[in-house]
């Protein structure tokens, strides 16, 4: 009985209030409200790909104004051919890096599917289309392999991969045989999907537009399918602004291309497979799971999560955009010879998905790392070229970036589990 009596009113518990993202509420206050909201991700660690981006206009500028020819369209044009091998193996790197693992084998990966596709299709004569496929399916074959021992047997990733990066060098000498070396016909399919440019204006213009209109699209849908949920959604304001800068990003980026010869068939290719592993990441059951894993694999697993299915199928795709990006290589040279994959392809790759934006600790980042830490790495290189610098002295510099890169990541870790969002 209540106390004070029958007719004493009983006391009624404060009805609930939603809990609500701050962060949407923030965008909901207009243009003061949207860089209030940029401050906060800085101050609390969540700097995304800030960090990259302006380090990138920084080698831009510095480069630039050492020579003008480093920031003319004939040399951003083939920056932009040149960094689509490196860009595809560092794709599947980024897969793996989200588990907080690593894969040693991509670069004699690399080498042993361009060696496959090189041997089937001028030594033995197969059809261009069996000979790629046959290569893709090698790749795929190999980080099923790898992926099983890691995540069935139990032998750590770091080790699997290092015995592969020596156990598939060895089998790609081996099918190349003697001669050690195969040239490309340059008719052959790989070759024409890496040499072929579109030289109307309206191809690179076209493709800006495509990209503009399905970042919009996208973001509408976001927001109407939050509204209809009942949860904040991003303001007409932060949509504009964002397809804005989208936009002066890919209609300079065309108008660059156009410059010179036009549009890379290369180049539209990587574009592609970035956006669509990016939707895969962010947009399905699959990819949030995958981000489980590498946040907490604990609490994946007691949240039903198949974790060794998830670890095998990452390293497959590793393996597999390993084998994309050795086929692209071999098309840039028109070879595929005993030094495929070898010399600094390992820790290029590697070092563009961190450098990138991709935590080497699991759990955050992006494919979008893949293009910013090839475009990072191929800047350098370039730039250096251009100014006639030693192979040693861009070794030391990519090195420094790297690890400039990882110390920004971990500070920015600390301050988050400082701001109490680690």
């Amino acid at each position: 009985m209540p106390k004070g009596g029958v007719n004493a009113p009983v006391p009624v518990a404060a009805e609930a209030t939603p809990a609500v993202d701050p962060r949407l509420i923030v965008r909901q206050e207009g243009v003061k409200g949207y860089f209030g909201e940029f401050r906060r991700r800085i101050t609390s660690g969540e700097l995304g790909s800030l960090p990259v981006v302006l380090a990138l206009i920084v080698i831009w500028a510095v480069f630039g104004s050492l020579n003008s020819s480093f920031l003319s369209a004939q040399n951003l044009s083939n920056l932009s051919q040149q960094i689509v091998g490196t860009g595809m193996i560092a794709i599947g790197v980024v897969f793996v890096l989200l588990l907080g693992e690593i894969d040693l084998s991509v670069g004699s990966v690399s080498g042993l599917c361009a060696a496959i596709f090189a041997v089937l299709n001028v030594t033995h004569g197969v059809n261009q289309w069996v000979a790629l496929l046959s290569a893709l399916v090698g790749g795929a074959v190999v980080g099923l392999i790898q992926g099983v021992f890691f995540a069935k047997v139990g032998v750590p990733a770091f080790v699997v991969t290092l015995a592969g990066n020596l156990g598939w060098n060895g089998l790609m000498l081996q099918v190349l045989g003697a001669n050690g070396t195969v040239n490309l016909s340059g008719k052959d399919i790989v070759s024409r999907l890496y040499s072929t440019i579109y030289s109307s204006q309206a191809a690179a213009y076209g493709v800006a537009v495509i990209g503009v209109l399905l970042f919009l699209g996208a973001s509408v849908l976001d927001a109407r399918r939050r509204q209809a949920a009942g949860v904040p959604s991003r303001p007409v304001l932060d949509i504009a602004l964002r397809t804005a800068a989208i936009a002066v990003v890919a209609f300079l980026a065309a108008y660059t291309l156009n410059q010179y010869k036009g549009l890379p068939l290369a180049l539209l290719i990587f574009l592609v497979f970035i956006v669509v592993l990016d939707f895969v990441l962010r947009r399905t059951t699959y990819g949030r799971q995958v981000f489980a894993l590498g946040g907490n694999i604990e609490g994946a697993r007691r949240a039903g999560i198949n974790v060794s299915w998830i670890r095998i199928s990452v390293f497959t795709i590793c393996s597999t955009m390993a084998a994309v990006g050795g086929l692209f290589l071999a098309a840039q040279i028109q070879s595929a010879s005993q030094t495929s994959g070898s010399g600094n392809l390992l820790m290029n790759a590697i070092a563009a998905g961190v450098i990138g934006g991709t935590s080497l600790f699991g759990g955050r980042g992006s494919t979008w790392s893949a293009l910013l830490g090839a475009l990072v790495i191929g800047s350098i290189q370039s730039g250096m070229n251009i100014q006639g610098l030693s192979n040693a002295i861009q070794f030391m510099i990519t090195g420094a970036v790297l690890l400039a890169a990882v110390v920004v990541d971990s500070l920015a870790r600390r301050t988050q589990r400082a701001a109490g969002r680690a």
